[in-house]
């Protein structure tokens, strides 16, 4: 990685026609950096006083990241070029509450709140367990305290790692955030369950994801990165219209060359903050990410492949081609991607799949083929509130498999929605739009999920 200041874009990567075109993708196709996030490693304000912990915590927080806010708007004015989100990841904060084991976590919940509104950033991940092979000192008292965190806070993001392909899948873990996930959900229910939209269960959990809910900065990361997080599903679905009948091939390297023109705009502003930080210039993660607004679909970009609607037959085979030509046209652009980088699937943040949805075509079940094949998993999906724990559990063990079995990252990010029912939705607004309540097996898993234990690792984890 290059160090603050190191990085000079070479001028001559632009012409005028480029600026021009970007230009456009900016005006016309919802193109925009979502979020430059500065990563934190906090291990060096571990203490076995809780109240310390927190205080160098939020020193360190508000010091690192006091002119990160200031300095997205700065570029955003210097470029022309809208950085949506401003965030915070850290270390994560079960490693700092092992050395506090009498205390309650939620501590340190409240301290990553009171830094995040002081630096005014719109959320800050970290507060993160890693349990994938089994749990230490620290992992079960953070677990059990979420539902509590993100009910009294309202810009942190959670997240915990169950499983990995050298590991396995921790099923002591999956059980538990089954039921983790529902409390969180019940005690939010008077604001449309938030809780849970903020936590993320993961398989091959990235140390280096810029994107929430599931950021938190890495124990192999350095003291300081800025890592950004391009999105572009607009820019892609406009430049498939416009080759309507191309075979695929050719179709794919037009996206691959999209791709490159996207994340080359996330190059230059991550090395523009991070000379302007004086921080290490991280990672750029070039993924589609929808929001609800009209032309910023990843659904809309499978249909204008061909398909009459997202969710029909034939729709994993075109998010395959559309993730893997993604990843190819950003990896050209830059030495430096990282995090997700692919296509993101979240129900209630795309409008074209909720229309999937509530049309009855896009189904959980297909949502899950999907992720084989897509940068994440069961993302942002709403299910009935009368859903037993156990049957959430098995819901995260089908998405861990499928992530430890594929050696790629898998995630599962369900909503219980309390005293609802399928058919009726959740109304979150702004980039978490609204969630149609999708239906789920009423068949039970509880036998199999109350055995507990470990899932092995496959075979093909033995490398070495």
């Amino acid at each position: 990685m290059k160090r603050a200041g190191e990085y000079t874009m070479n001028s001559t990567m632009f012409n005028a026609g480029d600026i021009l075109e970007t230009i456009r993708m900016i005006q016309d196709e919802c193109l925009d950096i979502r979020t430059i996030t500065m990563g934190i490693s906090l291990l060096d304000c571990i203490d076995p006083d809780i109240d310390r912990a927190c205080e160098k915590i939020y020193r360190k927080i508000t010091t690192k990241a006091s002119k990160l806010v200031e300095t997205g708007e700065k570029i955003e004015k210097e470029y022309g070029i809208p950085i949506i989100n401003k965030r915070i990841s850290v270390t994560p904060i079960a490693m700092l509450a092992a050395a506090c084991p009498n205390d309650n976590p939620v501590k340190f919940a409240k301290a990553l709140q009171r830094a995040a509104e002081t630096c005014g950033v719109n959320f800050i991940g970290g507060y993160s367990a890693l349990v994938h092979k089994g749990f230490s000192a620290g992992d079960l008292a953070l677990i059990k305290s979420i539902p509590e965190a993100l009910d009294i806070t309202t810009r942190l993001c959670s997240s915990v790692n169950v499983g990995s392909t050298k590991s396995g899948i921790n099923m002591d873990a999956v059980k538990l955030m089954g039921e983790i996930i529902l409390e969180s959900a019940k005690r939010t229910s008077d604001r449309e369950c938030v809780g849970p939209s903020k936590l993320v269960v993961f398989c091959n959990a990235p140390e280096d994801n810029p994107f929430m809910a599931g950021a938190f900065h890495g124990v192999g990361e350095s003291d300081c990165v800025i890592n950004v997080g391009v999105s572009g599903p607009g820019v892609v679905r406009s430049t498939i219209s416009k080759y309507p009948d191309v075979s695929l091939n050719i179709l794919a390297d037009i996206i691959k060359k999209t791709a490159f023109k996207i994340t080359r705009m996330g190059q230059l502003v991550g090395a523009r903050a991070s000379e302007m930080l004086g921080v290490e210039f991280g990672i750029v993660d070039l993924s589609l990410a929808p929001t609800p607004a009209v032309g910023d679909s990843v659904a809309h970009i499978l249909e204008s492949m061909g398909l009459e609607i997202c969710g029909t037959h034939g729709t994993t085979a075109a998010l395959a081609m559309l993730n893997d030509a993604v990843k190819k046209g950003g990896v050209m652009a830059s030495s430096n991607v990282g995090g997700l980088s692919g296509a993101f699937i979240p129900v209630s943040e795309d409008a074209g799949m909720i229309a999937a949805a509530i049309d009855g075509t896009l189904t959980l079940t297909k949502l899950e083929a999907m992720t084989s094949v897509c940068s994440v998993g069961l993302d942002m999906i709403a299910i009935p509130g009368d859903v037993e724990p156990t049957t959430i559990s098995a819901i995260i063990a089908d998405e861990m498999a499928i992530g430890m079995v594929n050696n790629k990252t898998t995630a599962v990010r369900v909503i219980p929605a309390i005293g609802m029912k399928e058919g009726d939705m959740l109304e979150y607004g702004g980039l978490f739009g609204s969630a149609p309540v999708m239906p789920v097996s009423r068949k039970s898993s509880a036998r199999f999920i109350e055995r507990g234990g470990r899932i092995p690792a496959p075979m093909h984890s033995v490398k070495n």
